[in-house]
């Protein structure tokens, strides 16, 4: 019996990069799955998954009444995190955006913003868009680590 059955070797002499922002946008338009989060007036950090799509350089996604349009009109900042991780490579990146959100309200908006697809998981009635322009935008990679490829064995039954 071997003591690193089922866990993933490191190698720590690998750098994590930073990203520029052409990069982190690029990565941005990748995916369409992020977590918004936000502090709760009593200090808690409120965390929830969200589906967005990239307006230019603004994250687009949409809610109905709750805590995240809350959120959105007492003027909190906002955080959005996107990511995707290669667990079999070790590899992975993310994107972080931070800034002031708004209720998009110009019926033209509406209407650019529909036709790039962002379609709710859950019907939401009295669905709202939510813009986040990527002001203060950062980034990260774990890149793959060449000529080694990793994976977990599942423990003997």
């Amino acid at each position: 019996m071997g003591s690193n059955r089922g866990r993933v070797s490191t190698d720590r002499r690998r750098a994590i990069e930073s990203l520029d922002r052409d990069a982190c946008l690029a990565l941005l338009a990748t995916v369409s799955i992020g977590r918004v989060g936000w502090a709760t007036p009593e200090g808690h950090a409120m965390i929830l998954p969200v589906n967005f799509v990239l307006d230019g350089e603004t994250l687009v996604f949409s809610t109905g009444e709750g805590d995240k349009l809350d959120a959105v009109r007492e003027g909190r900042v906002l955080t959005f995190e996107v990511d995707a991780v290669e667990l079999a490579f070790q590899a992975g990146w993310s994107v972080l955006v931070i800034g002031a959100a708004e209720v998009i309200t110009s019926p033209a908006q509406i209407r650019r913003i529909e036709q790039l697809h962002l379609a709710p998981w859950v019907p939401l009635p009295d669905r709202v868009f939510i813009g986040l322009p990527a002001a203060e935008i950062t980034g990260r990679r774990l890149p793959l680590h060449p000529g080694r490829v990793t994976f977990v064995r599942p423990a003997d039954p």
